[in-house]
């Protein structure tokens, strides 16, 4: 069975057809749904989602792109939620800067000060991290160093950096999602094989990210098959122990 740990099942994508995609996924051995709290407009769905399906969970947190939205006491009210798994989608992202120097500064300051106070907050509620993690590799790492509880997270999309692989001794896994069947992977590719097995997961990031051959089109759970077929060609283990490995890892992470 399969754990897609980062889905975003709360977009508008899928409200006229949620039901057919959950059975797409069913159909393929998907068992389990985390939905990231990367957007706070969305948050709300996410909750009624994880009410409504019992294979549904969700975290709270904000994405990097809106930090300046960032709302903790709006937050506060759906981390106590049982099916509350998590605190992110959060993180740094320096991929979309300002044009000018100054605010390039004030941008990237602003991001920091968010992060730090999520991570803070996962510390003190004893929840993993779901980490977003664009052009800002030694900023969000030296974070984690100074900040991070024993709870750990998952780097979401890991961006093939081998540095981050230090945060592995800290309890911190390492989302493999579409991008490794891309042709243009090599270097997630490459870096595969260094990443330890008990601290893989599997993650589609849908409606984004599309693995290959259905690039182009939305994405969504039941495609992990492909990513799972992917990974297995990359070390010794069959597609069908990458999933039962990386589903394993994440009950171990998010307590489920």
């Amino acid at each position: 069975m399969i754990i897609d740990t980062h889905c975003h099942l709360d977009d508008a994508r899928y409200r006229d057809d949620i039901e057919q995609v959950l059975q797409n996924a069913k159909d393929n051995g998907v068992e389990k749904y985390i939905i990231p709290g990367a957007d706070h407009l969305t948050l709300e769905r996410a909750v009624a989602l994880s009410d409504k399906y019992e294979e549904i969970y969700f975290s709270v947190g904000v994405h990097p792109y809106d930090a300046s939205a960032y709302d903790k006491a709006y937050l506060e009210q759906f981390v106590l939620h049982p099916k509350c798994v998590a605190i992110g989608e959060c993180g740094l992202d320096y991929f979309r800067l300002p044009e000018t120097d100054e605010s390039i500064v004030k941008e990237k300051e602003m991001q920091k000060e968010v992060f730090i106070d999520q991570i803070l907050w996962a510390k003190e509620m004893k929840k993993p991290l779901i980490i977003h993690v664009r052009d800002s590799t030694a900023d969000c790492l030296a974070l984690l160093d100074e900040y991070a509880g024993e709870e750990g997270g998952v780097l979401h999309c890991y961006n093939a950096d081998e540095s981050l692989l230090k945060l592995a001794k800290k309890n911190f896994y390492y989302g493999i999602g579409g991008v490794i069947t891309f042709k243009n992977a090599k270097k997630l590719i490459n870096v595969y094989p260094k990443i330890p097995q008990n601290r893989l997961l599997l993650e589609t990031d849908a409606p984004y990210l599309t693995p290959t051959p259905h690039r182009g089109k939305r994405n969504e759970p039941s495609y992990t098959t492909f990513i799972a077929q992917k990974m297995s060609t990359l070390c010794d283990l069959s597609p069908h122990e990458i999933a039962t490995l990386t589903s394993n890892n994440a009950k171990t992470l998010f307590r489920f």
